[in-house]
């Protein structure tokens, strides 16, 4: 496909290579999975053109293609490809890291990281596509990279070299790991997490349990490249570019700023309002200082950009206006861009959308931004993303690039969804995106149900892991609900979770559309959390399926080797100490201590990097045939790995589409599969009668649908 797509650019027609239309006519599986995502638009310095990356997996490879484009913002033209963008750079949860692209001042270049060969380098591709080429060629991988201001010099950082690294890695090898606080415990210790390309020994970073490389603390060392002779040097300490400024040095609730490169004015996002037991503040106000030092700022007072969810913000280029972005939690997170003029107060909106309008995926990400026009790209929960021009004055949008126009098509024809909104009975409001089952006749469909964040294109909820068009398509309606504010109280915030579930279960019920004793729920992370908690506390469920352990007796055990870290966190995010000190807590937190509480069947995908911390509810759950457990080697937090992420799409739908519908594929791949369940199922009927599980008995006694 590669070689065919540079082709096609090649003769210009660009476009051609993502229009033609898919084999399969249903929004399978693997046609989410492979969706063409864009990310990271930045503007040339003249506002002419835009440089962006493209991202795409390929389950047979079981890796992703990425392509940096350059194109005329204008929209006159079709994309240009200009270079390879190398394998994507990721953070130990297992998420895409931005890599934008910055531009040479006379515009004939763009600079970016690149992971090619096992190698971070800084590459430089021409704008016109005649070629590309790594700049850094370091021993060890660039952390960091800038350019003078007239694209001269080229100035970057490293740490330990990738050789370094590897005999740190050996030499533990050989003599032995000890295990301290800085060891990740329930993985293999010897290099199984992928870091920086590669499979690497890992250790315990600052935050909580994110990953990092062996010698990741050396300090950076800093090198500037003369652009014209090639020649090197090493930086003295003042030559060294001043460090990013943090948003909490200048205010303790500030979480975001924007420098102006002319004025030297600071934009800030600063939390406010009082918390109720929330961990962070309720509202956001946005201010400007005319400098790092200044203690009195300009605050924006209009009642566009007073008490609501600022998730961005940007300087306009060449004038006095901030562009700020609200993502709205009424509107499902749908996004809007206003322009904040400083000087004057006047806010004026420029764009309103129903899902986002950000530089990708994350909502909290920029667009490429010119004093004319913004570059954004803009997805829907049934949409898929493209990339528009979006015109700052009028608020005119064009599209500049649809690479997945056939996908677009079908999601709108077969699986389109709807924005639903409802209160519990305590008055608490929600939102979720509603996919209607496609069904035959007019009773009642099944219903599965992700809680979490629901933003952009939902192809499976965070994480990417329950297909919902795919579900719909099936006959099982598919919800996604965007979680209330964070809960400092852990029983509190899963209690929203639960109460969101069942409002909006008796809401579709009583309209008629699903079934209330055909519900299945799945979630990542938090997502688990509340799944686990709704299965503890609440008859409601059928089935259920998790990817993340939750708090148990061995998440506390293998976590406690971390120490006060540790202990703090769980002190203040679940109100938990030892075991033997906080017992009534942890039986009503953990699902260890309430296995007969459970009553619908689990299915756990989890990878390598965590499934050990749930072994100890998991087990009882297994023996029990109340649970199937699989585990997805060399994988964090969220997995990525393309054939990992499509097994687990499928084996989703599989598994809902038996507990809720009865329905078993005849594929013979899968007769080990449904064997297992057959086995659960028997069980359920068996030694749970009063459980909420739909499944008919074995494959001998089940109807075909």
């Amino acid at each position: 496909m590669h070689s065919f797509v540079k082709t096609l650019l090649a003769a210009g027609a660009v476009l051609l290579a993502f229009s033609v239309p898919a084999h399969a006519e249903t929004i399978s599986p693997k046609r989410l999975l492979e969706v063409v995502d864009i990310g990271n638009p930045v503007i040339s310095p003249d506002g002419s053109k835009v440089a962006y990356r493209t991202e795409q997996a390929s389950v047979e490879r079981n890796t992703y293609d990425t392509i940096w484009y350059v194109q005329e913002l204008g929209g006159d033209s079709p994309p240009h490809r200009v270079a390879d963008g190398g394998l994507t750079l990721r953070d130990s949860a297992g998420q895409a890291m931005p890599a934008p692209a910055t531009w040479s001042p006379d515009g004939r270049w763009i600079y970016y990281r690149a992971l090619v060969d096992g190698k971070i380098d800084v590459w430089r591709a021409a704008v016109d596509g005649s070629g590309s080429e790594p700049m850094t060629l370091d021993a060890a991988n660039v952390r960091d990279f800038a350019l003078d201001a007239d694209g001269r010099v080229l100035k970057y950082s490293v740490g330990a070299t990738r050789e370094e690294v590897i005999e740190a890695e050996q030499a533990e090898y050989d003599r032995g790991i000890r295990i301290d606080s800085t060891v990740p415990l329930g993985q293999n210790l010897f290099r199984s997490g992928n870091l920086e390309g590669r499979l690497a020994t890992q250790r315990y970073g600052k935050v909580w349990f994110d990953h990092a490389p062996l010698l990741a603390d050396r300090p950076d060392r800093w090198t500037a490249i003369d652009l014209a002779t090639r020649k090197r040097r090493d930086l003295a300490d003042s030559e060294i570019p001043s460090p990013r400024l943090e948003p909490s040095k200048l205010n303790p609730d500030a979480f975001k700023l924007a420098s102006d490169p002319q004025s030297g004015r600071v934009a800030l996002l600063v939390r406010t309002g009082h918390g109720y037991g929330l961990l962070y503040k309720p509202y956001v106000e946005l201010v400007v200082l005319s400098g790092p030092k200044d203690k009195r700022p300009v605050r924006c007072v209009s009642e566009l950009c007073t008490k609501k969810e600022i998730t961005g913000i940007q300087w306009r280029p060449g004038g006095d206006e901030v562009l700020f972005t609200v993502t709205d939690p009424h509107e499902g997170t749908g996004q809007s861009i206003f322009r904040w003029n400083v000087g004057s107060g006047q806010v004026r909106l420029v764009v309103q959308a129903r899902g986002l309008v950000s530089g990708g995926r994350d909502r909290s990400s920029d667009c490429g931004v010119s004093a004319e026009a913004l570059a954004c790209v803009v997805a829907e929960a049934d949409r898929p993303p493209r990339l528009e021009r979006i015109d700052l004055e009028s608020g005119h949008r064009q599209v500049l690039f649809d690479p997945n126009p056939a996908l677009a098509r079908d999601m709108a024809a077969s699986a389109p969804s709807q924005l639903l909104r409802w209160t519990d009975a305590s008055g608490e409001e929600f939102t979720g995106w509603f996919f209607p089952a496609r069904k035959k006749g007019d009773s009642p469909s099944p219903l599965f149900v992700t809680y979490y964040s629901c933003t952009g294109f939902l192809r499976g909820g965070v994480g990417d892991e329950w297909p919902l068009a795919s579900l719909a398509e099936s006959g099982i309606s598919a919800l996604c609900i965007n979680s209330a504010p964070y809960h400092i109280d852990a029983a509190v915030r899963y209690g929203l979770g639960l109460s969101a579930v069942e409002s909006v279960v008796a809401k579709l019920a009583s309209n008629g559309e699903i079934d209330r004793t055909r519900v299945g729920m799945g979630g990542l992370s938090f997502g688990s959390e509340v799944t686990l908690w709704t299965l503890m506390k609440s008859d409601l469920l059928a089935a259920a399926s998790v990817t993340s352990p939750v708090t148990s007796l061995n998440y506390y055990l293998l976590g406690s080797m971390k120490g006060e870290q540790f202990f703090s966190g769980l002190k203040k995010l679940w109100q938990l100490g030892a075991p033997d000190k906080t017992l009534a807590r942890w039986k009503m937190l953990s699902p260890t201590l309430n296995l007969d509480k459970i009553k619908a069947p689990i299915l756990m995908q989890m990878p390598e990097q965590e499934y050990i911390h749930a072994l100890d509810y998991a087990i009882p759950l297994i023996r029990e045939h109340r649970a199937d457990l699989y585990v997805f080697p060399n994988e964090p937090h969220q997995k990525f790995q393309p054939k990992h992420k499509l097994a687990a799409y499928e084996r989703n739908l599989d598994w809902f589409r038996f507990w809720l519908q009865g329905h078993e594929d005849p594929n013979p791949a899968k007769a080990e599969q449904y064997k297992h369940w057959e086995a659960m199922c028997d069980a359920q009927k068996t030694n749970r009668p009063d459980s909420p599980a739909s499944c008919v008995g074995t494959k001998s006694k089940r109807q075909p649908l």
